[in-house]
């Protein structure tokens, strides 16, 4: 099918994905741990103020069953199983506490174990929403084609292999398929993760929920929906979400065997003494005041002030890290891999290069070489007598003017002297560098693209609105899916589009020129857009996705800390991420993945032996990000998916906060382990007072919970701005 001129299609043509998203209250944990923290906090006030017992402890009661009743079921549940969980372990140390008339102790505990269950429900449950997001980007319904040339409105989910759909412009795609008719671009970032729309033709395939633009298109269905790219990058996302790190592994094993330790290890402590004849109330005493001093409160704050003050330091530093144990696995890392668009580019294509066709590269005489040429010399470029586009009769369309004067040849001659002096006003008067005949160039290339929606042609006008043009009004504007834009700027015809479909292998010495121009600049990593003025070639524009400004600081960094280079992955063509990786010094790059193809290049890294951080933005990362030892996600340019599926998230897209996080965190993980020295010193030597001596009651307490507040104010330092200061210092080496 031949391509056909269409108007843009109105932004509301695509059809919003509905967004599901699971209200807080709406989960059975957090009402519960609502329940349990509103008790507490009525029955604190009368606790404190000395008020009758009957009144705070009837609210302290009610708070240890809504907050306890479901981890102790859990915990029981465990127990039928032969496995002993750390629910119940806190459970029966707030009724341990209790018993010894720490009641508030004990409904604390309960209020904030409770609370600590809701926020990891709520945290699954926001995954698990984005998962299902993601499934609403593909439509519910497309527009089947029948043998009979009728079209049936259907379930995509009831499309087959085989099946032909009519994708008309501004619709999402039903489903895999390939093109059998039409041309148009579509916006398949969703899936490559491609910062531009992508010109699909016959035979070119396409995916479900990427987005059409303005032409129509008729695609033969490829694949059954539950086969889709799309579905499958749901089907990974689950998976990896649902593996557990070694680490997370470790810490459960180690959790099951301190809890049954501490449960056999209490009532011995009670019934031993007993049976040597020991009094029962110091027996139980005993017993109470073990269970006070083994509790692992200090081992807990050891662990987590480091963390948390970390991850709180982070958080005003732009970097959001979802929980301590993120936080401790950053600095585990020692391999990474990059995103190219949106992570480390801005993700927004953006002029980089205006090449008018009349610069002079060498020879007075003028580039292509003569006396009379025309672009060229000094009575090519500047207006000789007889040069195109000076002079009184190249500018005004004399008699020796417009086609390259009086050797030119007669082909635009005889379109008339008033279209070429229109055509010789692009040039304008000369000069190199950024002058004129740029500006000019840019000027009639923005008025052109304005009323288009494509984000090339929004490159293209803003790059007019900084260098301060005000665009002239476009009239006649048509749009061809995969050539370009045509329309009516101050009387001039202004093409604006794909230099190979715009030349159509013209020969003419202004064609050839504009091709290599063209080439040089896709040669370089750049997308090429042509400029025609009255259909004479007059300039390229060199359009880019441009690094972010601190991408080359950030990768030098993470190489120092991780002692090799990261690995940079990209849906975008080779050509254009080898030119990236350059600049910012990466040498290991895979472009041209699919979303399963970048899990496999992390799965490859982790099979070695490596931890790998994996920093993405778009839907298409989110299954490498999951499957990653840690993943980080860019916040602005985002998708849903990778900020619900990353570990961390860079709220203000400042990419050089990741070395500096990382850094953080192995500072972190250092204090963690002084804690923890210190804490099992103390519990050590209570513990052995307490069986061996008579360890009294105030003083156990007096060293349990000293030992806590000097591990937890050992761990705060890292809440200080010097902190990130010096893990800023230390990632930069």
């Amino acid at each position: 099918m031949a391509s056909t001129l269409t108007k843009p299609a109105p932004p509301s043509a695509a059809p919003a994905a509905v967004r599901r998203r699971t209200r807080v209250l709406a989960l059975p944990e957090a009402r519960w741990a609502l329940a349990a923290l509103v008790l507490f906090l009525l029955g604190l006030p009368p606790a404190l103020l000395g008020a009758p017992a009957w009144v705070w402890g009837t609210l302290f009661a009610a708070t240890y069953v809504t907050g306890g009743w479901e981890p102790a079921w859990e915990g029981l549940k465990a127990l039928r199983n032969k496995a002993l969980d750390v629910d119940l372990l806190m459970v029966v140390a707030a009724l341990g506490a209790a018993a010894i008339g720490q009641v508030l102790d004990g409904a604390l505990l309960i209020v904030i174990f409770a609370t600590s269950g809701a926020l990891e429900a709520v945290a699954t449950a926001r995954t698990a929403d984005s998962v299902r997001g993601l499934l609403d980007l593909a439509p519910t319904t497309a527009t089947r084609l029948l043998p009979d040339g009728t079209e049936e409105s259907v379930a995509t989910g009831g499309l087959v292999i085989g099946d032909v759909v009519v994708i008309r412009p501004g619709e999402r795609v039903g489903a895999d398929g390939r093109v059998l008719a039409g041309a148009s671009e579509v916006d398949q970032a969703t899936i490559t993760g491609e910062p531009l729309p992508v010109v699909k033709e016959t035979g070119d395939e396409v995916f479900a929920g990427t987005l059409n633009g303005t032409g129509a298109l008729k695609v033969e269905v490829a694949r059954d929906a539950s086969d889709s790219v799309i579905a499958r990058i749901v089907r990974m996302v689950e998976e990896a979400s649902e593996t557990k790190a070694p680490t997370q592994l470790f810490i459960e094993k180690v959790e099951r065997r301190y809890s049954l330790g501490m449960v056999a290890a209490t009532p011995a402590v009670f019934l031993i003494p007993l049976a040597f004849g020991a009094d029962p109330t110091s027996s139980l005493l005993r017993a109470m005041t073990f269970m006070i001093v083994a509790s692992p409160c200090a081992v807990v704050l050891a662990t987590m002030p480091p963390l948390l003050s970390a991850l709180a330091n982070a958080g005003r530093h732009g970097v959001l890290v979802k929980s301590a144990v993120v936080m401790e696995r950053l600095g585990q890392i020692d391999a990474v891999a990059l995103d190219k668009t949106g992570t480390l580019t801005e993700g927004t294509p953006r002029v980089t290069t205006v090449r008018a066709l009349t610069g002079h590269d060498g020879g007075e005489d003028g580039r292509d070489g003569g006396e009379h040429g025309r672009d060229g010399g000094e009575h090519g470029r500047d207006g000789g007598e007889h040069g195109r586009d000076g002079g009184e009769h190249g500018r005004d369309g004399g008699e020796d003017g417009c086609d390259r004067g009086e050797h030119g040849g007669e082909r635009r001659r005889e379109e008339g002297e008033e279209e070429c002096g229109r055509a010789g006003d692009v040039y304008g008067p000369g000069g190199d560098g950024r002058g004129p005949d740029e500006d000019r160039v840019l000027a009639l290339a923005a008025a052109a693209e304005h009323p288009s929606e494509h984000p090339l042609a929004r490159a293209v006008v803003l790059a007019a609105h900084a260098r301060g043009h005000r665009l002239a009004p476009a009239e006649e504007f048509c749009s061809t899916p995969g050539v370009g834009v045509t329309a009516l700027v101050d009387g001039d015809t202004v093409e604006v589009g794909a230099p190979a479909r715009l030349l159509n292998g013209t020969g003419d010495a202004y064609s050839v020129r504009a091709a290599t121009v063209s080439a040089e600049l896709e040669a370089d990593g750049h997308t090429a857009v042509l400029v025609k003025v009255n259909g004479v070639p007059a300039g390229v524009l060199g359009i880019a996705d441009r690094l972010r400004p601190d991408a080359s600081v950030t990768v030098a960094a993470l190489t120092r800390l991780t002692g090799t280079a990261p690995t940079l992955l990209t849906g975008d063509n080779p050509r254009a991420a080898a030119r990236l990786a350059a600049e910012v010094g990466i040498t290991d790059v895979r472009a041209g993945l699919l979303p399963q193809d970048k899990v496999a290049v992390v799965r490859e890294q982790e099979g070695a032996g490596r931890r790998v951080l994996v920093i993405g933005d778009g839907v298409n990362d989110a299954p490498a990000l999951a499957a990653a030892h840690t993943g980080i996600a860019m916040g602005r340019a985002g998708s849903d998916l990778a900020l619900e599926t990353a570990d961390a998230v860079i709220v203000r897209d400042e990419l050089a906060t990741v070395p500096a996080v990382v850094a953080l965190s192995r500072r972190a993980r250092a204090l963690v382990v002084q804690n923890l020295v210190v804490a099992g010193v103390f519990i050590t030597g209570l513990v052995l007072w307490d069986l061996v001596g008579t360890l009294p009651l105030p003083l156990g307490v007096l060293g349990h919970e000293g030992s806590t507040v000097l591990v937890g104010l050992n761990g705060l330092r890292l809440l200080r701005e010097a902190a990130w200061r010096r893990a800023a210092v230390a990632a930069a080496g």
